[in-house]
């Protein structure tokens, strides 16, 4: 049997492992490393590890470190309620700044679950008091931090970027990051229209989510975000919900220990903990922001500007910002190493790591050229995109963009279709399914539910939902992203 043929199976059978058992895709990824690598292919450990992303490793780190500092000081949960606020008695646009404001957490650093852990529970509070359809907002929520996930400084952004970055295709961060927020936009409009229309009361709006704001950061909510694990990092998990420790179920119980884990996307969302830290410095209600909020308001656009304006290493800029937060409010910052998404880090670093054994092997070309022989691009490109889709709506999204991509790289160089809209659709096919119950973000929505939600008829229209998206998302995004550049 030849390497490229042995190294798909090994792969087959980490995707598998991690999916039906509580394991680490990561983990699983270094001891694939590792056996293909030294076993199989005959290289030297130092030649193995030559395949680490280190940048990628300081960039995670940096970004959900500043990230739990800042959610622990309470500036996320101002900046919450600052938005509200602005739309004063205007209900109606409530999931709309849901929608922002997740977008705008992840865009600048944050993983997906987190943001969805941090806003879901507000949001879904808001819609059981104005009767606003539970799964508009929650999926509102969720297509919202997606639609920041591929921002030049974010983690999904960083990741395909980094992979892009290393070869001879045409790169184009802001198109990628675009054609994901517009696709994501377009979804809410939809979502807004199919299921809001003009039932929402105009009511005191801001009140009503302050107090929500005000009771999650008190009550039960920090437990519910604090522990979302990963699928293949430790979550425990049937088919029929979300499961173990802090269960939650197609019921929708939650237990105190807090964890909501998944059996789909693993993006760890080890920053994504409702601060309940001594140094949480939640403001109440009408307040105005304390001197850490303020400053941690500047240092986030700061990152932004230095990373993006002027070309600077975002992994060291955000842990030199999350530093100097640290020593503004040492009390705030408590506990925030413990929230940086290790799961994440090991996940990611051990795929790419895997992948460049895959490369050593000659698996990429192998597959590359299976796909080029198909002898129409268009197809190829189509059949990429629904892989992706179907696997993620399970599986990691980031695991199967880190796999996905690089088998994909010789196929687009050949020139026949353009590569970076192949490399948007696949992106945005493999981030719009995490609505799927069995993903953190299904599942994190799907815990959140209203009590007066019947939790089962819930989760069946998460799961119809989430239906539709595999089906004709990735068929869409082809169809949006792909076909003109091809024409």
């Amino acid at each position: 049997m030849s390497a490229p043929v042995l190294s798909i199976i090994i792969l087959a059978v980490m995707f598998l492992l991690a999916t039906v058992l509580p394991l680490n895709m990561g983990a699983l990824a270094f001891v694939g490393a590792f056996l293909l690598g030294s076993v199989i292919l005959g290289m030297s450990t130092s030649d193995i590890l030559a395949n680490f992303p280190g940048g990628l490793f300081l960039t995670i780190v940096g970004v959900t470190y500043l990230f739990a500092i800042a959610q622990n000081n309470g500036t996320i949960d101002l900046l919450v309620r600052g938005a509200v606020r602005m739309v004063g008695n205007k209900v109606a646009l409530i999931p709309w700044v849901m929608f922002a404001i997740t977008a705008l957490i992840t865009a600048v650093g944050a993983l997906s679950p987190a943001a969805v852990a941090i806003i879901a529970p507000i949001a879904l509070s808001f819609a059981a008091r104005h009767k606003i359809n539970p799964l508009m907002m929650g999926m509102m929520v969720i297509h919202g931090a997606q639609a920041g996930g591929f921002s030049p400084i974010a983690v999904y952004g960083v990741t395909v970027n980094g992979i892009i970055a290393k070869t001879d295709l045409e790169a184009s961060p802001m198109a990628i990051f675009l054609a994901s927020f517009v696709f994501n936009l377009a979804i809410a409009v939809v979502l807004s229209l199919v299921l809001g229309g003009n039932r929402f009361r105009s009511t005191k709006a801001g009140r009503m989510v302050e107090q929500a704001a005000e009771s999650r950061m008190s009550v039960s909510v920090g437990a519910r975000a604090a522990g979302v694990t990963l699928q293949g990092s430790g979550s425990d998990i049937s088919p029929a919900g979300v499961s173990t420790n802090g269960t939650v179920s197609t019921k929708g119980t939650v237990s105190t220990k807090g964890t909501v884990s998944s059996k789909g996307s693993s993006e760890g969302a080890g920053a994504a903990a409702t601060s309940t830290e001594p140094g949480a410095a939640a403001s109440a209600p009408g307040a105005r922001g304390s001197v850490p909020q303020l400053v941690t308001i500047a240092g986030l656009i700061a990152l932004a500007v230095i990373s993006l304006g002027f070309k600077v290493d975002v992994g060291f800029v955000s842990i030199t910002i999350a530093v100097i937060l640290a020593l503004v409010s040492p009390a705030a910052q408590k506990g925030a190493v413990n929230k940086i998404s290790w799961s994440t880090v090991l996940l990611i670093c051990g795929m790419l790591t895997f992948v460049g054994v895959l490369e050593e092997a000659g698996t990429i070309t192998f597959v590359s050229d299976g796909v080029a022989q198909l002898g129409m691009p268009l197809l190829a490109a189509l059949l990429i995109c629904y892989i992706g889709a179907v696997v993620s709506a399970f599986a990691s999204s980031t695991a199967i963009l880190a796999a996905l991509i690089p088998l994909a790289v010789p196929f687009l160089a050949t020139g026949e279709i353009g590569a970076v809209g192949v490399i948007a659709a696949l992106a945005v096919a493999a981030t719009i399914v995490d609505v799927s119950p069995f993903s953190t973000n299904g599942a994190l929505v799907l815990a959140n539910a209203p009590e007066d939600v019947d939790k089962d008829k819930f989760y069946k229209q998460i799961l119809a939902y989430s239906g539709i998206v595999v089906v004709a998302g990735p068929a869409i995004a082809w169809l949006v992203m792909v076909v003109p550049g091809w024409m």
